[in-house]
């Protein structure tokens, strides 16, 4: 015999520690990573092989106290009041500011940056990854009894999500435009929307995505190159192979930190996109399964976390922003072992950038937070958004007096 029921844990409970010990983890060996896959590109290209270390530490120490604060915020003053509308077209402004003519910075072909005066630049596109989940926590929380209206509950978020897509889109950053969208989809399917919604985008945006790539050039030679990597072995697709033959090379032990120089010039962009290769290249396949056990650590506590909140709204935000990181990782990773077509997905904690590393610690900042809050000893059923409320409402009522035999 096995009892179900609902009972509430009274007052807060402590943060999870072993995920915050993950995350402290993960950007500990995300820095050193970063310091020895990058100081001989720094002497050679910046004058100085600190160059682009001292940048994430300076703004690592920004993000920890981020994370801290997000650690420690209200979420009710974000779950109840329009603060989730507000950032949501905070972020549709952020990212219009790359397409204004001097004010966007043009790298590799893509204007995904942004350069005010002598203020660092940042990329707009990574706040979304924050942004999004948090705008559609907020409106599927407020909209749970109206998930069977189109109008009310499905319009105003697919815009939103569809403004963020054009919008990235239009930087010239397809891999992104497109992570968006697969991750607001998750979360529409989390809050529980009705199927027959999602087949009927499908048949709209699996083509249209298809046509996407057809119609840029750099796209299709990408594409080409990773079904058949020796039809332009020194173009498109030069830059994965060079990052699987690095992989390769650190075999079981690793080669060490700092005992791989050869690989500046061998991978482009090794400190960034492709820094997974130097971690692989350094530890080994000890390392590899080190960096597995981390990350598959972080998300089954940040899964948790977010599958005995109390509330919709941190349910769903928990959910959301594990799954950014999590599914960012597998991407970057597939990437650079060459499993998927190459992109500009960064790795999170490891690739040098100030905007992927503080949108991580704040989205890390806000799933410690909802550990914290006060949780049920049952578990939510992802995807079954209105049946998981009927059953807590209905096992609530009579605890003690519903059973399953």
């Amino acid at each position: 015999m096995h009892r179900f029921n609902v009972e509430k844990t009274r007052g807060k409970l402590q943060a999870d520690q072993i995920l915050i010990a993950s995350i402290l983890m993960l950007i500990g060996i995300g820095l050193v990573t970063l310091y020895s896959s990058s100081y001989g590109l720094a002497e050679r290209d910046y004058g100085g092989g600190l160059y682009f270390i001292s940048k994430q530490l300076m703004l690592g120490f920004v993000g920890m106290a981020l994370f801290f604060l997000a650690s420690r915020i209200n979420l009710d003053v974000l779950r109840k009041g329009k603060i989730p509308i507000l950032l949501a077209l905070g972020g549709m402004v952020l990212c219009v500011l790359p397409l204004i003519p001097g004010m966007g910075m043009t790298k590799n072909g893509a204007t995904r940056w942004v350069s005010i005066g002598s203020l660092p630049g940042f990329q707009p596109s990574e706040f979304v990854k924050l942004i999004l989940p948090l705008y559609l926590a907020h409106i599927f929380d407020k909209k749970q009894d109206h998930l069977d209206s189109f109008v009310k509950s499905i319009l105003p978020p697919f815009f939103m999500i569809l403004g963020f897509i054009v919008l990235i889109y239009l930087q010239n950053n397809f891999s992104t435009a497109l992570f968006i969208a697969v991750n607001g989809v998750f979360i529409f399917w989390l809050a529980g929307v009705r199927i027959r919604y999602f087949l009927s985008a499908l048949v709209i945006f699996v083509p249209f995505s298809i046509l996407l790539v057809l119609i840029e050039p750099h796209r299709w030679r990408r594409l080409l190159s990773f079904m058949n990597p020796a039809w332009e072995p020194h173009g498109a697709g030069y830059q994965v192979r060079a990052s699987v033959m690095t992989i390769a090379s650190g075999g079981f032990w690793g080669k060490g930190m700092g005992q791989n120089i050869t690989r500046i010039a061998a991978v482009p962009e090794i400190h960034s996109d492709f820094i997974f290769s130097a971690y692989a290249e350094a530890f080994g396949f000890l390392g590899v399964l080190l960096f597995f056990v981390l990350f598959g650590v972080f998300a089954l506590r940040g899964y948790r976390a977010a599958m005995r909140s109390e509330e919709t709204f941190r349910r769903l935000l928990a959910f959301g922003l594990v799954s950014m990181i999590v599914s960012q990782t597998l991407v970057n990773i597939a990437v650079t072992s060459g499993t998927l077509p190459a992109t500009g997905i960064p790795l999170p904690f490891f690739s040098a950038g100030g905007s992927s590393l503080l949108v991580t610690l704040v989205a890390t900042g806000i799933v410690v937070n909802i550990s914290r809050s006060p949780q049920k000893s049952g578990f939510f059923v992802p995807g079954g958004g209105r049946f998981a409320r009927k059953s807590e409402a209905w096992y609530a009522q009579e605890p003690e007096a519903h059973h399953v035999r």
